[in-house]
Formats: C-alpha cells, structure tokens, sequence
C-alpha cells in the first residue's frame, strides 16, 4: 500500500451493493445504516445494529447523492428521517472512530507519536502505517516517507491526531505490525472516502 493511503483491494469476505450507484464491493468499503425504531436513519459503523442494512459507498458525492435523492425511502420501502447534514456526521463519526482504534493501539504498545520516535520506528523497519496531520507543516512531513509496502494515513488533523495520543496536537505518528492495524488503515480508508476528494488524493499522493 502506498502513499494513496487505501488498503489493498480485498477479493474476500461478504460483499453488499450501494444504493448510490448500483455497484456491489467489499462491504469494508462501504457504511450500513439501519432504520430506527422511530423511523429516522442511523449509520451503523460498527454494523451491531439490529435490522435490515442499507449500504452506501464510503464517498461524499454516493453519500451526497442518496439523500439528496431520498433514495433511502426507496432502499427501505418506507417513509425515513434523514438529516441534512448526515454526510458530516458519519465523517465525524467515521474520523473519531479512527482516532478510538489509533489509542487503542497506543495503549498497547503499538503506536508512537513524534518526529524522532517514528523517524526511528521507519529506520528500524518496524512502522507499517505512516500518519501525518493533514494540517502539519509540509516541509516537515516530507523529512519521513512512508515505509516500504506499508500505508499512509494524512487526513486526519493534528487536533484528531493528538487526541489519540493524549495530547492537544500531533503531526507524526506510527504503528506497527499486528494488533488493530488492519482495522486502523480500513477505517481510515472509509474516511478518506468522505475527506479527501480525488483531486487532493492525487495532489497528496505526487508529492
């Protein structure tokens, strides 16, 4: 995986259709929302929540799309609530819940945050995922490259970024092999989907 960020393309595991464009994926690429109890839509991130799973491609524009177009009515066969600004909600959920999963792997021993720490974690070949602050200095962030056939997160900010460290701000960080990574560089993937347009994807990725 390079510095797109992206996890690689998975063949595997259940697949689902999004209800924007038709197309039938990997469900780690797309969120579930369920119909609440009293009728409104709920994104369902962790997919835990009882009922039948309306699927949408983790991307602003699909997302954009289905409630402008109120196709989740259609995808439930039913009348439903949907907030206006339901797009930025499940970022903001989708960014937190990153932000969760890099602390937990913290905590345990797997991730470090620091110039020198993860300049010495790439050194050693131990980092497997790159993190950078999308809002950090880019002359800073261009003195660490992403490790070989390894990830590159850089859209979460340097707020998002120190609340996983327990810090007010945090523009480099690293994890290792094993534990959550695979969780942290999907998740974050779904997030890029809904903060990084293709054009800044690929501005980000040529530097």
């Amino acid at each position: 995986m390079g510095r797109g960020g992206q996890a690689k393309d998975r063949t595997d595991g259940p697949e689902r259709k999004c209800i924007a464009t038709g197309e039938v994926q990997p469900k780690h690429g797309l969120i579930r929302f369920v119909v609440g109890p009293e009728g409104q839509i709920a994104p369902d991130l962790a997919e835990r929540l009882p009922g039948r799973g309306i699927w949408v491609a983790a991307d602003r524009a699909a997302l954009d799309k289905v409630v402008k177009k109120g196709l989740f009515s259609r995808a439930a066969k039913q009348p439903v609530q949907v907030p206006d600004d339901l797009t930025d909600l499940v970022e903001a959920l989708l960014a937190q819940r990153v932000v969760n999963l890099i602390s937990l792997a913290r905590k345990g021993g797997r991730a470090v945050s620091g110039y020198e720490k993860v300049k010495d974690m790439l050194s050693k070949g131990d980092a497997r995922v790159l993190i950078q602050a999308s809002d950090g200095s880019e002359r800073g962030k261009s003195k660490l490259s992403t490790p070989q056939g390894g990830s590159f997160i850089g859209w979460l900010t340097a707020a998002e970024l120190g609340q996983a460290f327990g810090r007010q701000t945090t523009i480099h960080a690293a994890l290792g092999a094993g534990g959550l990574l695979n969780r942290v560089v999907e998740e974050a993937a779904r997030l890029k989907g809904l903060r990084v347009s293709d054009g800044e994807a690929a501005r980000r990725k040529g530097k």
